[in-house]
Formats: C-alpha cells, structure tokens, sequence
C-alpha cells in the first residue's frame, strides 16, 4: 500500500474555543487601548445630549444644584439639622449617587443602546462600557461644580471641628484627607465597569432585568445615608453597634462606595472599614464580570 501524504489530508487546525479567560482579558485590554475611541464617543454624546442648547452642559450643574438645594433645606427641616453642614452633605451624597444611579441604570441598557454598533464596529464589547462610565464620569465633573460653590460659601462651618445634628457624632473637619476622594472616586469608576459589563451581559440576554433594576434601585436610594445622616442612627441608638438600625446602613454596599468620597470631602473621619469592604467588592465583582465576560461575550452580538 502507498503511504498516504501529509500533504494530502493536512492536519486540521486546533478549536479555539472562545469561552476562555486570555480572550475576556484581552476583550477588557483591547478596549482599554482604545480609549481614544471611547474616551471621543462619550464626549460627542454629552454634546448631542445639549445640541443646541443656549447653555449647553450646565444645565447638568444647574439640575443638581437646584436637586441639591430644594432637598437639603427639607430635610434639614424634618430633621432638625445643621443646614450650614447638612446641605453640603446631601449635596456631595445626592453627587457621588447620581454617578452611581447613571452607571447602573445605563449599565443594564448599554449593549442594547449600541445595537447598531456592536453589529458594524469590530471593537471589544468593553468599549461599550467605558464609553458609558466615561459619560458618567464627565457628569460628575460638571457636577463638581456644585460642590466648589457649596464649600465656598459654608467654608468657615466646616474647616473646624462639627456635628452635622445636635447629639451626632463629631467630625474632624476639613484637612490634608480630602485628597483621598481621588483614589476613592477611581475605585468607584472601578467597580462601575465591571457592574455594567454584568448587569449589560445579564440584561441583553434577559430584557425583565433593566425595569427590575430601575424599580429597586429607588428603594435602595431611600435605604442608603444621602439625604440622612448615618450619625443619626448612632443617636438614637446610643452608639450600640449591634442595633439592627445601624445595620441597615452598615449592610447596604451602596453606603460604603458613597462614603470612600463624601467622608474625604466634607472633612469627616476616614474608616477604614469602608475601604476595606470596596475593595473586596472590587475584587469579588470583576471576578465575576470575567467570567460573564468569558462566558457569554462571544453571544452578546446575537442576543442584541
């Protein structure tokens, strides 16, 4: 018999599957090497957004201002607070929230907003996302805004010693710490892209998912110490760290990531502890946004 050629019948090529780690992590690296594209795309929709509008992106600044402003004064009132302290609280709260509630809410809807792309653009599907927290960011830079006029003008009532209500816990002032809302913020933007990569990849795939997220997240708002004082909790309670009304702030994940920024920039006292469970969030979560990412990436661009 004639020995059959190699040549004739080459050997087929190996199966690459593409449910693999190496290629959610290169999906996550590649997107990150076109930040100019991302970075230029969630500029151009904040000016789509406020195509021709007389002033354009400060009615971003204006909205929360006015939001900031009309909810600082009630609860003030209801109770019973500081307001030359209160306010800038609720401000910078109702501030890091709306990053939050924008990069969770869109979060859901981002592969199914950029249908079109995501069928014509060859790109990593984590563009998407960045371009989505990119937007989100530069809110909350416009948003900033706010911020600088409120501690201008209640400076003086927060660069000592204070109490945000009579009988709360007393705050260091504002000091050298503020800075640390810079890696605060980043961790936050951290933790914003893997939450939008899972609840995207989910939300695709299972369209109930973004009217579920969006009635909850309402609850969760009423649930997290923004427009009241966690150290009213402490007050009632007599300081007990055991009473089940401190848990309610102490359980909720949204607190911790809003605190990492609000403490720093209203000069209060850092725990560490907020730190330390954002980081096992950070860590915890991207473990699973990869193996979402390593499981279902590849089905994204059908299930759109």
């Amino acid at each position: 018999m004639q020995a059959t050629s190699t040549l004739d019948h080459p050997e087929a090529p190996p199966a690459v599957s593409s449910r693999s780690f190496k290629r959610a992590f290169a999906d996550v690296r590649e997107a990150w090497d076109h930040r100019e594209l991302w970075g230029h795309l969630g500029w151009q929709d904040i000016k789509q957004r406020y195509r021709r509008s007389v002033i354009g992106p400060l009615w971003i600044t204006i909205s929360m201002g006015t939001t900031a402003l009309a909810l600082g004064l009630l609860y003030s009132v209801l109770f019973d607070t500081n307001v030359p302290t209160f306010l800038p609280y609720v401000t910078v709260g109702f501030i890091v929230w709306n990053f939050i509630l924008g990069c969770i809410t869109e979060g859901t809807d981002v592969f199914i907003a950029n249908e079109g792309l995501i069928k014509h653009l060859p790109a990593p599907i984590t563009v998407h996302v960045m371009r989505m927290v990119w937007r989100q960011v530069l809110f909350l830079l416009h948003n900033l805004a706010v911020y600088a006029v409120v501690l201008a003008i209640f400076f003086t009532s927060l660069n000592h010693q204070y109490t945000i209500s009579d009988g709360g816990p007393v705050h260091p002032g504002l000091s050298w710490t503020i800075v640390l809302a810079i890696p605060g913020f980043a961790l936050l933007a951290l933790n914003a892209v893997w939450v939008a990569l899972a609840f995207g990849v989910i939300s695709t795939r299972f369209r109930d998912i973004p009217p579920v997220v969006t009635s909850f997240i309402n609850l969760v708002f009423f649930m997290t110490p923004i427009v009241w004082d966690a150290g009213v909790l402490q007050k009632v309670t007599g300081g007990g760290s055991n009473d089940w009304r401190i848990l309610i702030a102490e359980l909720n994940p949204v607190y911790h990531f809003v605190e990492i920024v609000r403490a720093p920039l209203l000069g209060h006292a850092v725990d560490w502890h907020h730190w330390a469970i954002v980081g096992g969030f950070t860590v915890a979560g991207w473990a699973l946004a990869m193996v979402i990412l390593r499981n279902y990436r590849a089905r994204v661009s059908y299930w759109v």
